[in-house]
């Protein structure tokens, strides 16, 4: 029988950075499910709930340091206490996170450790291309490696046309059509989860994720929901992320519909998105040009020519914006989180010296 944990994406490299926490006789386990103040986690010994442990609530400088989904984690076992504790979360190989859609400052970690997101997008209407960027931005910013899954193509008036148009701006990206109602086109995404890879479906509620994942677990297990008739939205049917081992190997992250998906300041995804206004910005006349009004701007010729579309530059310079915001967002906040860490030394230091005089 199969290592429960290796059915996971257990491997080398997470024994090596687990071995410290094994001389401490904790046990290693993945988060497959993440609740208010607890998580379920997954050990070779079986699935249990756990807590985070003061000691990791105190080390963590907000939510984005706390196990999520997808997290490898070390766990005392229950024999001493009453509830397992999570003691420690393993340095993570990437993150697929949002920022605070409000104005809040915090990260939210959506899943962990993933390898291929696939960006779910349904076609019935013509799709949103923004909103497929601005995806692209996040799952490229993860460290793994996206794929578009364009569901809902026996509803679509001109299928190939939006795989097209969609195809456009998802440079370097493979693009997937699928009904994933009647299970057409969704086994390509296995390819994509072989060798116990992880995988994590995003995506508006209504796009199909659930449908998806019941056709690679091969058995109704996510729940699922019919779209409004007026205007084809969704309600959210998957209420928490999950983890998902399949039967023939690789796991699947299923995540509840988002509306709002704020970037959280790096801007790495959007290169990477946007490789052609990046290409384009290197013929620039100035090193710093911004592409609105400089002069010897090559983008802008490019759109002027045709050859470059004037919704792409725009959503390009949006993202940007939105991502310094987020960034500034961010330094204020961990320097906020610095300054109370000094203040808790600070008291510890002044209480020790009024306990113990010289």
């Amino acid at each position: 029988m199969p290592d429960a944990l290796a059915r996971l994406g257990w491997n080398e490299r997470w024994e090596a950075l687990f071995e410290p926490h094994a001389l401490e006789g904790l046990t290693a386990g993945r988060v497959i499910r993440g609740d208010r103040g607890s998580a379920l986690v997954a050990t070779r010994a079986g699935i249990v709930r756990a807590a985070a442990s003061a000691r990791l609530l105190k080390l963590a400088r907000g939510t984005v340091d706390l196990p999520a989904v997808g997290d490898w984690v070390a766990v005392m076992d229950a024999e001493a206490i009453d509830v397992p504790l999570i003691e420690a979360v393993l340095p993570r190989a990437g993150a697929m996170t949002r920022g605070d859609p409000g104005e809040g400052s915090d990260v939210q970690v959506l899943a962990a450790n993933v390898d291929t997101v696939f960006v779910v997008h349904p076609i019935a209407e013509p799709p949103n291309l923004r909103r497929i960027e601005r995806e692209l931005a996040l799952a490229w910013d993860s460290g793994a490696v996206p794929v578009i899954a364009l569901t809902k193509i026996d509803l679509s008036a001109d299928p190939d046309g939006a795989r097209a148009a969609v195809e456009s701006i998802a440079l370097g990206v493979d693009v997937l059509a699928m009904n994933a109602l009647a299970g057409d086109g969704v086994a390509p995404l296995l390819d994509h989860l072989s060798g116990h890879r992880t995988g994590v479906l995003l995506g508006p509620s209504g796009a199909g994720k659930s449908t998806i994942a019941n056709v690679l677990l091969g058995r109704h297990r996510q729940e699922t929901q019919a779209v409004r008739v007026g205007d084809q939205r969704g309600r959210h049917t998957t209420v928490a992320r999950e983890l998902l081992p399949l039967p023939g190997g690789g796991v699947l992250i299923d995540t509840p519909g988002l509306r709002a998906l704020g970037l959280t300041g790096s801007e790495e995804g959007i290169s990477r998105t946007f490789s052609d206004v990046e290409q384009l910005a290197g013929g620039c006349r100035f090193r710093d040009c911004t592409h609105e009004s400089e002069p010897g701007c090559a983008v802008r010729a490019a759109v002027d020519a045709g050859a470059l579309p004037a919704t792409r530059l725009d959503s390009y310079r949006k993202l940007l914006r939105e991502a310094d915001v987020a960034a500034a967002r961010t330094d204020a906040r961990l320097r906020a989180a610095e300054d109370r860490k000094a203040k808790t030394i600070s008291k510890a230091a002044r209480d020790y010296f009024r306990t113990h005089p010289r």
